[in-house]
């Protein structure tokens, strides 16, 4: 019998199931707020040049699941300094069964992430209002667009197709 609470062991798949993937948990991996100038970047009047960051970095649980992690730096600057910075990664356990190595990355690096972000969004949307500051809402991200762009590029470096184990998007979403 599997242990309580661990997610991973109670999975069983059958062989003659079709093809499928999901999300079985989401969770705050790493979560990191800093206001470096606080108080006084609070009477700062002038609009913040928004910096934001995405990465998304993938490993092997077990052979049917992986984690997926969105990790988005956020930092809003201004004239007179940084007013914040929010380090986010936000993580899902992501069972998959019955898809080829293809289909499995492009799940981990594409759907995954468009599963996660509306969450993720809000996690940094909170994290800035309780640091103080105005709200934050970060506009939808399409990433299976860029997961395509990215493997394209990457094919024409390298002129092969994708490797679960050690494929990863190149650069920042």
């Amino acid at each position: 019998m599997s242990e309580e609470g661990n997610v991973t062991s109670s999975l069983k798949f059958e062989e003659d199931v079709q093809p499928s993937a999901g999300i079985l948990s989401q969770y705050v991996k790493d979560l990191s707020v800093e206001s470096p100038n606080a108080p006084d970047s609070f009477q700062w009047t002038d609009q913040p040049q928004m910096d934001i960051q995405f990465n998304i970095a993938a490993r092997a649980i077990q052979p049917t699941v992986h984690e997926a992690e969105l990790k988005i730096t956020l930092a809003a600057k201004h004239e007179a300094g940084t007013a914040y910075i929010v380090d986010l990664t936000f993580a899902g356990l992501i069972a998959m069964q019955g898809l080829d190595e293809g289909q499995m990355h492009a799940f981990i690096f594409a759907e995954a992430p468009r599963l996660l972000f509306p969450f993720a969004r809000r996690v940094l949307a909170d994290a800035v209002r309780d640091a103080g500051f105005g709200p934050m809402l970060l506009e939808p991200i399409d990433f299976g667009a860029l997961y395509f762009q990215q493997m394209q590029a990457q094919a024409e470096g390298q002129g092969e197709g994708p490797d679960i184990a050690t494929a990863e998007p190149a650069g920042h979403a």
